[in-house]
């Protein structure tokens, strides 16, 4: 990183302050720059702003960027936080095949400044599958149940686009009753449940929301919004939402 790029990513920071900042590193015209983008990341299902602690560069920011030469590095920023890598950062790391730059920027009476940065190399990571955090569409539900598939059965499936609030923001989404075919699913009885099959469930939602894996020994394993993945026993709560149970077929 030229000391350029780092003034940019800097002054990037503190002007976006308290919110993320994100943007990316181009070589361009065999120069090195970088490229302020938005950040695009939607609003939590409560409505709070999530760009405080998360970010989405724009689409149109990132074209128009891949337009200009090619991308090299992807930057943001964590406000009020060490420039420490998060999980969901390891894996969006590993899944660009990118290097992360990450800035912090602390706002401490009345000034905003920026501190270290850390860099963030593709490795080979994998998100723990017990207490991984929660970043959705990085690592929720639906990643959790691809990544066991992936450990446990070396089966890649399908990922889709999945906006956040996406069950309760009145856009009639119902991604997991309308794609689970698309994945490879079928509809099983549980009667005949076995290691590997999926509960497709309703968690205080007006569509289908949230899934599980069947670990055996009556356990599921899953990872509810805003909560640490984890292991938890079938019945009570969870068979009353549980709306279909599927497996898959390839």
């Amino acid at each position: 990183m030229t000391p350029s790029t780092e003034a940019a990513i800097r002054a990037h920071a503190v002007a976006e302050y308290p919110h993320e900042c994100c943007g990316l590193i181009l070589v361009e015209g065999g120069q090195e720059v970088y490229v302020a983008c938005r950040n695009a990341a939607p609003r939590r299902p409560d409505g709070r702003d999530r760009r405080g602690d998360h970010f989405v560069i724009s689409k149109p920011d990132y074209f128009a960027a891949l337009g200009r030469g090619e991308v090299v590095a992807i930057v943001h920023s964590h406000p009020d936080a060490p420039a420490s890598p998060s999980q969901g950062d390891r894996v969006s790391c590993e899944e660009s095949a990118l290097t992360w730059h990450i800035v912090r920027v602390d706002g401490t009476e009345g000034e905003v400044v920026t501190r270290e940065i850390e860099t963030l190399a593709p490795s080979g990571y994998r998100a723990p599958l017990v207490g991984r955090e929660f970043f959705h569409g990085v690592l929720d539900c639906y990643a959790l149940i691809r990544d066991w598939y992936r450990q446990e059965r070396g089966i890649e499936l399908l990922d889709f686009e999945r906006r956040d609030n996406w069950w309760a923001d009145g856009s009639g989404d119902d991604l997991y009753m309308t794609q689970f075919r698309q994945a490879g699913f079928e509809v099983v009885d549980i009667a005949d449940l076995q290691v590997g099959d999926c509960f497709l469930m309703q968690v205080r939602a007006k569509v289908v929301n949230h899934a599980a894996v069947y670990i055996g020994n009556g356990q599921i394993l899953h990872h509810l919004y805003g909560r640490p993945s984890g292991r938890d026993v079938y019945g009570g709560y969870w068979a009353d939402v549980t709306r279909l149970v599927v497996r898959y077929m390839g």
